[in-house]
């Protein structure tokens, strides 16, 4: 399934919820994968539990409403991506070694009194939690402030190819 259908799915559907015990009735469930878990596995559950579609990336029970991508992770990035270039409004990335949350959430509240903003919620500020941003952006939101955490080397590159942030700030480096 091509990027483009899946982004109507989501306009039709536009929660997604990657954990089955925080899944809502009409939520896009989306199965990833760690080195302790595979949400593949819980696919089937999440259909039952109210989900309106289940995306996997490895074959599990005939579904209509079950998508099968090539890869979950990457296809959450790319749907976050296609979600993101949606809007021409400044988009201001945060990221450093310490104090990211704290002036996202400064930066987010002073932009707020005079703009409808878009921000990180708490440090959901990972490979999963920045396309997760990104996709509970709105139209009509005039401002979005995106944390952005790292832990290995050119991490905070590979966000931005999906973000496309207009400004950035680093709080510290070291």
């Amino acid at each position: 399934m091509q990027i483009s259908e899946l982004y109507q799915l989501y306009l039709q559907y536009p929660s997604i919820q990657t954990d089955t015990r925080k899944l809502q009735k009409g939520d896009i469930y989306w199965a990833l994968k760690g080195p302790n878990f595979n949400g593949n596995l819980f696919a089937e559950k999440a259909l039952e539990m109210g989900a309106a579609y289940a995306i996997v990336d490895e074959p599990v029970a005939a579904n209509e409403r079950i998508i099968l991508v090539e890869d979950g992770l990457t296809a959450l990035q790319a749907l976050a991506k296609f979600h993101r270039e949606q809007f021409e409004i400044p988009f201001i990335a945060i990221t450093g070694s310490n104090g990211k949350t704290t002036t996202k959430e400064l930066v987010a509240t002073v932009l707020a009194s005079h703009f409808k903003t878009a921000t990180t919620e708490g440090n959901l500020n990972n490979h999963i939690g920045v396309p997760l941003t990104l996709l509970k952006i709105k139209q009509g939101t005039e401002i979005a402030v995106i944390e952005m955490g790292a832990n290995h080397q050119q991490e905070i590159a590979g966000y931005c190819e999906y973000t496309e942030p207009t400004h950035g700030i680093i709080t510290n480096c070291g």
